[in-house]
């Protein structure tokens, strides 16, 4: 079978639908498929299989920005690599963006699945309702990676989703010399960015002990104000934007993986990540992450934006090896459950019938 995959975000930016788009490929190429992925690219692809559809522009979405691609030399590739592979069923994740996802859906050359990422709402549906409920009509199956971007999706467009979920590759995480630390380190990554969170860890990085030792990774909005404001914390690493090779060894080096999110996040795949890297996991207790996170048995999720709270529960991970010993046993069995070669199967079972034009 000819799968083709679109994203519509730049793969050479770090972000959760791209990891999802590239991880799902290379699982089912493992399962003999071919697959191709096309989605925006600022620089070399940075996978085998990817056919580039051009730069992408950031623009204002749910709260973030998105490296979307909706100039016309972009559609025009999607168009001509649509033509030229064939495929027997294309996959668009987040299938409403705007860019090559539109371009799809318009021209329509085989079957389509979409996948919706997104909770929290969206401009796109409040404003555009009549144009955003065509396209998702165009669709010939719709799943939602989660009850919130499921809700979201039904309330704004109206149609069915079936429930999947956000694999993770559990052999890519498992794998790597951790990098190396100088005392107990906690790990970020994300934007910098209100919603994420980060100026919340910072706060709480004052009520932790001397010898206690942070990673910044990601860059964003807040990046340039909060560098100032905690400059003479020399405790803090600033590393800017990292590879997904050096996403791995950090995340197998640290003591804790800390994500205190505010809201907006639709799947705690980043949490996943850790959990499969063997790390302990501290972050917010929002909707997005507890449907990963099970309070107390995989992570320790505490009250957004409560920096008290956050540095509690902080201490009580790095300060107790048995406490970090039982939320890693737990959080690697809970990874396994969200394999990214499960999710491909469950996949395949979809193109296979939208393929042979079954009904859904």
């Amino acid at each position: 079978m000819r799968i083709g995959i679109i994203c519509p975000y730049s793969l050479t930016l770090p972000g959760g639908v791209q990891m999802q788009a590239l991880g799902l490929a290379r699982a089912l190429r493992k399962q003999g498929e071919r697959v191709r992925v096309l989605a925006p690219c600022d620089g070399p692809p940075p996978d085998a299989g990817v056919t580039p559809l051009g730069n992408s522009l950031p623009t204002a979405a749910n709260g973030s920005m998105a490296p979307v691609a909706p100039d016309p030399s972009a559609q025009l590739r999607v168009i001509r690599a649509m033509r030229d592979e064939d495929f027997d069923v294309i996959h668009l994740h987040e299938p409403l963006s705007p860019g090559p996802n539109h371009t799809a859906l318009l021209t329509r050359p085989a079957p389509l699945i979409g996948t919706f990422h997104a909770a929290g709402g969206s401009l796109a549906y409040d404003m555009m309702p009549r144009a955003t409920r065509f396209l998702a009509g165009r669709l010939d199956d719709r799943c939602a990676v989660s009850e919130d971007a499921k809700k979201m999706a039904q309330e704004a467009l109206g149609g069915q989703y079936d429930l999947t979920f956000n694999g993770v590759e559990l052999a890519r995480f498992a794998s790597g010399t951790p990098h190396p630390t100088t005392g107990p380190t906690i790990f970020f990554l994300g934007r910098h960015e209100p919603r994420k969170g980060l100026r919340i860890l910072l706060d709480a990085m004052s009520q932790l002990p001397a010898d206690t030792r942070l990673w910044v990774a990601g860059e964003g909005q807040e990046t340039a104000e909060l560098m100032a404001e905690h400059a003479g914390d020399r405790r803090i690493e600033w590393l800017g934007t990292i590879s997904e090779s050096e996403k791995i060894v950090r995340l197998r080096g640290a003591d804790v993986f800390c994500a205190p999110s505010l809201g907006g996040e639709s799947f705690g795949i980043v949490l996943l990540e850790a959990m499969a890297a063997g790390t302990a996991v501290v972050a917010g207790d929002i909707p997005g992450y507890a449907n990963v996170a099970r309070q107390g048995r995989d992570a320790l999720l505490v009250p957004p934006n409560d920096a008290r709270e956050l540095a509690h529960a902080l201490t009580a991970v790095l300060s107790r090896a048995d406490e970090r010993e039982r939320l890693v046993e737990s959080g690697l069995k809970r990874a396994e459950e969200f394999s990214m070669a499960r999710l491909a199967q469950l996949y395949l079972g979809r193109y296979e019938r939208l393929a042979a034009g079954a009904p859904r």
